[in-house]
């Protein structure tokens, strides 16, 4: 949301490009933007712009951190001055306070901090819901200085995955905990499979499932359907017996891309998508990659296509074969909390204000 922030991402991102000639490459490469520079041992230029602090030590409190123990980065992140904690006496001591949305809405004690806040303090709002499932945005607007979220026009961009070039492995310091993926078209006994809790008749992907079960069969599992196993890696061993999965998200926003897709991209699924515009989806890996239902006149031409794929090897490797050259990467909490920690540091002495949060975050 700050042109300043978002200009030097764009200058990142070119350098990336221009590193291995990769100008052919006409989706968002999100790793160079969101995790380039991540570590205070690159040589690289920042992702933010720094601000000449003579105390670089910068004290980031998770205003939700509660039981889990929090991260040392300098030890898994190579961000060196950057403490994490959840103890909220700290708060008078705090540069930066992340808060996630859902809990402070849900939270009755102490929404919000009650003592007066200090003049420097940066408070980061951070939220991973859609638009349409993100309840009272406007009871907090003007009271932030940063946003974060998977939003490619947050100030702390966070996906919930992202694609890494293999040829750019070593770019990525991030790249050794990725998981490389494989374009094998090897036959699978399931045809297309879908994973779904949140079950309303009002929501478009319970809509557009009722008229496409009328043509092809789909396997339902979840809440709305068969339980898988507890565990992890449940959903994604699953998939992995289907040649299609619906990554139909629950409501449809600018870059609400989440999870459902990227499991079934780590699963070996052709993602069948229902959510923001294909041009959106480009944005985040290859046309090829992916199905969109948009891409079709009628549900009906949809389940012709997926008919005519599951018996054709060519169309199975071309919508797969892309998969070779890439790894797939999912951030975890803690890296986003020191993300945040480094940007925090790096913006000290800047004003920062998040205005019209309503208005952004539903464009």
């Amino acid at each position: 949301m700050h042109s300043d922030l978002s200009l030097t991402k764009n200058s990142a991102l070119k350098g990336i490009y221009s590193l291995v000639g990769l100008a052919a490459v006409n989706f968002l490469l999100l790793p160079g933007i969101c995790l380039l520079n991540l570590s205070d041992a690159s040589n690289a230029e920042p992702s933010v712009p720094v601000s000449k602090d003579n105390n670089p030590k910068t004290l980031l409190l998770v205003w939700g951190l509660k039981g889990r123990k929090p991260p040392d980065c300098w030890e898994y992140f190579r961000i060196s001055g950057c403490t994490i904690t959840g103890d909220r006496r700290r708060y008078n001591e705090a540069d930066g306070v992340l808060m996630r949305h859902w809990d402070v809405v849900r939270d009755k004690e102490a929404p919000l901090p009650l003592e007066p806040r200090l003049p420097a303090q940066k408070w980061i709002w951070l939220n991973f819901e859609s638009p349409t499932f993100s309840l009272r945005l406007w009871e907090y607007e003007g009271i932030y200085n940063l946003t974060l979220t998977f939003r490619e026009d947050s100030d702390i961009l966070a996906p919930y995955g992202s694609l890494i070039p293999n040829v750019l492995s070593d770019t990525f310091p991030q790249a050794r905990f990725a998981h490389r993926l494989k374009s094998s078209s090897d036959p699978r006994p399931g045809f297309v499979a879908w994973v779904v809790s949140h079950w309303t008749d009002d929501l478009e992907r319970v809509h557009f499932y009722n008229h496409l079960k009328e043509y092809i069969k789909i396997d339902i599992f979840g809440g709305a359907g068969t339980i898988l196993p507890e565990g992890k890696g449940s959903v994604v061993k699953m998939i992995r017996q289907y040649r299609f999965y619906l990554a139909f998200e629950n409501s449809q926003h600018t870059d609400y891309i989440t999870e459902k897709l990227w499991n079934a991209v780590r699963g070996g699924a052709i993602p069948v998508v229902l959510g923001p515009s294909r041009k959106n989806y480009e944005r985040f890996l290859p046309p090829e990659a992916f199905i969109h239902v948009d891409d079709f006149n009628t549900v009906q031409e949809l389940a012709q296509y997926l008919l005519k794929v599951k018996d054709s090897p060519s169309l199975i490797t071309m919508h797969l074969s892309w998969r070779k050259d890439y790894s797939l990467y999912f951030a975890t909490w803690d890296e986003h909390y020191c993300t945040v920690c480094k940007v925090v540091r790096m913006r000290k002495g800047k004003i920062d204000v998040v205005k019209n949060l309503t208005a952004w975050f539903y464009s």
